[in-house]
């Protein structure tokens, strides 16, 4: 049973759950901006630019996941940018619940040569100080969510590489 756990990012069903997942959460934080009228912080626009990376990551990891070197890049990139979102969620929850001292700023932090608040304003233009995140359900805010799912995702992916390196023992 635990070795088919292991064999999980080998196929390719895995890293489309997770490109599937990234593009949810995108299409949540659109449908909440866009329909509901919740402008994002600087902060909801950093936890979505690590989304639209565990995108890139799972595409690349359709696409090589047949390959021994190509499956433990991936699981790594994808422990970096789950590790990521845990560190920008645990801010935002912290600024929300008044444990983290400090306010955002409407500037989005982006380099210029990586200004995608720029080149794509419609998903990654700041609009507001942060303070709170919206309720999802059951008075769960985003950012409780956001925090549980990316502790789950270093849970995995931590399991996974270990499985990785025991079964390959590299």
């Amino acid at each position: 049973m635990l070795s088919k756990f292991w064999r999980l990012p080998e196929t390719g069903a895995y890293w489309l759950v997770f490109l599937l997942l990234g593009l949810a959460m995108e299409g949540v934080a659109l449908f909440y901006q866009y329909k509901l009228d919740y402008a994002p912080c600087v902060i909801c626009i950093h936890i979505r630019i690590w989304t639209a990376a565990l995108i890139l990551v799972a595409i690349s990891g359709l696409l090589v996941h047949k390959s021994r070197i190509g499956i433990l890049t991936s699981q790594l990139l994808m422990l970096v940018v789950s590790i990521g979102l845990l560190e920008r969620s645990w801010l935002l929850l912290g600024i929300e619940r008044g444990f983290v001292e400090g306010s955002c700023s409407m500037d989005s932090g982006l380099p210029s040569w990586f200004a995608l608040d720029k080149w794509w304003p419609t998903v990654f233009e700041v609009m507001e100080p942060c303070g709170y995140t919206p309720e999802l359900l059951f008075g769960i805010t985003m950012a409780e969510a956001l925090l549980v799912f990316s502790v789950s995702m270093i849970l995995v992916h931590l399991l996974l590489l270990t499985g990785f390196f025991l079964k390959n023992k590299m």
